[in-house]
């Protein structure tokens, strides 16, 4: 794994024979191609594989999300009924909708880039990313850019999906755009580290079991959390999905359960952490390299 602090603008990316008329003679030898501070080809590349790798198979990976969550919403609203309210003038689908759409990305973001990880190092071709001349900072940046794409795609899909079967406005787009990315950015760099920590598919599926899907049905994706008792809604709070919901949920109903602004922190911090861990896991070589 090269270091990204040590590489330069005279890294070699590869070596190729020298191009007609470069002036270079037959007994020079091959030209180092060099590339500057980023090398946005092998991000590129890397990042491309991610995406091709979920949109070859895109009815596993973006049509059954879809379906999960429209599965969620006829059962939840047949138990509960569609004109139920949560909140005041918000009916309970209405209330629901956003919640699934949350839940499907953050899901389908984790599931991308840490089962791409666990696969390649199970498989042993996990090398074939470390050798190139990729920094850690762009290794990560492509694992993460892949899964948050998934995590949108499912989101849009989701949305358009719902609101044929549930009338939906949108109250403030930027909380919209905002929550959806970070939630797809966070859950793919918690998919990079659970990946890289994970030895085997068990171990990955303990990490989504016992974690990934607690944290995700515990944050209010189906309740609102001001109908828990205190020491639950207290607990509740400090649980980021919970922040990314509730933002998430506020741009297309205009209510919230807690702090807009303690949510927006909380999220831009956590994503913070979550990239220096990822960045240092990477660069580090933790349970990469033999």
């Amino acid at each position: 794994m090269p270091d990204s602090g040590a590489k330069t603008a005279d890294t070699p990316a590869e070596i190729r024979p020298p191009a007609h008329g470069s002036g270079a003679g037959p007994g020079q030898g091959p030209v180092a191609r060099r590339f500057g501070a980023v090398n946005w080809l092998g991000f590129w590349t890397l990042y491309s594989k991610e995406v091709r790798r979920f949109v070859k198979v895109w009815t596993q990976t973006l049509l059954a999300p879809v379906m999960t969550s429209l599965l969620f919403l006829a059962v939840f609203t047949l138990a509960l009924g569609r004109t139920m309210e949560v909140v005041p003038g918000v009916s309970f689908a209405q209330f629901l909708a956003p919640g699934l759409v949350m839940m499907s990305m953050v899901q389908q973001a984790f599931a991308n880039s840490s089962s791409s990880i666990v696969i390649s190092k199970v498989q042993g071709n996990i090398v074939d990313v470390l050798m190139p001349p990729i920094s850690a900072a762009e290794l990560t940046a492509a694992y993460v850019g892949g899964g948050a794409t998934r995590g949108m795609m499912v989101g849009v899909l989701t949305t358009l999906a719902l609101a044929i079967f549930v009338p939906t406005g949108i109250h403030n787009f930027a909380f919209i755009l905002f929550h959806g990315v970070m939630a797809s950015v966070m859950l793919s760099l918690l998919g990079v580290i659970g990946g890289i920590w994970s030895e085997k598919f068990d171990h990955i599926a303990f990490f989504t079991n016992f974690v990934i899907t607690p944290l995700a049905f515990l944050s209010g994706t189906f309740y609102s959390i001001t109908r828990l008792p205190d020491a639950w809604q207290t607990a509740a709070h400090f649980n980021p999905f919970f922040y990314m919901i509730d933002g998430f949920r506020y741009g297309f109903i205009g209510h919230a359960d807690g702090s807009l602004t303690l949510g927006l922190a909380v999220i831009t911090g956590a994503n913070i952490a979550l990239v220096a861990l990822a960045h240092w896991m990477i660069r580090s070589g933790y349970k990469l390299r033999p």
